[in-house]
């Protein structure tokens, strides 16, 4: 067999690493979601609205009890620091 024809163990080592991580990541990304949501006491959520803000108005709510970004069961009549006003 000449220089040219042969694999050397490095490289057989090599690819098997590249190959395992890529396996991982793999597996990490399909299971990991995208973003983690906020608990409700980092965003100071409450039961209640704050003034004429209230979670059935704001654009991260989605019904009948949950938040796009706000983690547990939230109030349509709730509020939180992360309202945003539903585009009119």
């Amino acid at each position: 067999m000449t220089d040219a024809n042969r694999i050397s163990r490095r490289r057989v080592l090599t690819v098997a690493v590249g190959a395992a991580g890529a396996a991982t990541g793999a597996a990490i990304i399909g299971t990991t979601p995208a973003y983690a949501k906020a608990s409700q006491k980092a965003v100071k959520y409450q039961d209640t609205p704050k003034g004429d803000q209230a979670c059935e108005n704001c654009a991260l709510f989605e019904a009948p009890s949950s938040c796009k970004t706000v983690d547990g069961t939230i109030s349509p009549q709730g509020w939180c620091m992360v309202y945003a006003k539903k585009p009119s």
